[in-house]
């Protein structure tokens, strides 16, 4: 049986060691983009099926270009949901990013629909997750549980009453937090405003509390160094479109006064 890349299997403990991890959110259903970045070193990418015209069919294909490209295919899921989990976790997903983990109890049942032996994760080992049936079914449930990693987003205004019970949770691996979605909810003009970052600030002191990674998205590595002040060691910079835009931007500029 062939190992998983090197990128997909060390992703779960260099997130939880807090090495300083680089990604960035897929928006393009095809493989194409994510099997560049993870040519190029980004560390993950998030197939971004909340937001973006990704069917079970483009995950798929774009996790398969994760591994073509020696990166962690990690999944933002459309909706918190056992179907919804299983589904990327059998094409092959390092990973999933689960929207509006809004209390402990919904942090206990995303674990447990995103393990085996300390959850209830449907079986079948017939899947890319399971070597196309390669594995053996110790040897898959051994590998998925070891290398599967849970982020919550932690994006509702009800989440921030019951962050230590949420962190607490077996089987999550760590937190990602929504600024956008925090704005909206706390009726600020934006994701840096006041409200929000005292926000950003409790979560980030509940996750050191509790020893676990959080993630955050920025638009730059200029923006990082506040997050990195709080703890943060995950970083989602932009989207594939949103890179692609910047580098076109670029040339049409470079090329102005040609």
């Amino acid at each position: 049986m062939v190992d998983a890349p090197a990128q997909e299997g060390s992703f779960r403990s260099r997130f939880a060691g807090g090495s300083r991890l680089i990604g960035t959110f897929i928006k393009t259903p095809t493989g194409h983009a994510t099997e560049i970045l993870g040519l190029i070193g980004f560390d993950f990418i998030v197939i971004d099926e909340e937001h973006a015209p990704f069917d079970r069919l483009a995950i798929d294909q774009a996790l398969l270009a994760a591994r073509a490209g020696g990166t962690a295919g990690i999944v933002r899921v459309a909706q918190p949901t056992a179907s919804n989990i299983l589904s990327v976790l059998d094409s092959g997903a390092t990973g999933v990013l689960v929207p509006h983990v809004s209390s402990a109890g919904k942090a206990r049942e995303i674990a447990a629909a995103a393990r085996y032996r300390s959850g209830n994760r449907g079986f079948s080992n017939s899947p890319r997750a399971g070597g196309y049936g390669a594995r053996t079914m110790a040897e898959h449930i051994a590998t998925s549980d070891a290398q599967t990693t849970l982020i919550a987003m932690i994006e509702d205004v009800e989440a921030l009453d019951e962050l230590d019970e949420i962190l607490a949770t077996e089987g999550l691996d760590g937190i990602f937090i929504g600024r956008g979605d925090l704005a909206v909810a706390l009726g600020a003009e934006n994701a840096n405003a006041p409200a929000v970052m005292d926000a950003v600030a409790r979560i980030a002191d509940a996750a050191r509390r509790a020893g676990k990674p959080v993630c955050v998205m920025v638009g730059a590595a200029g923006d990082a160094a506040q997050y990195l002040a709080m703890g943060a060691t995950a970083f989602i910079v932009s989207s594939d479109q949103g890179l692609m835009r910047q580098a076109g931007m670029k040339v049409l500029k470079d090329f102005a006064g040609v």
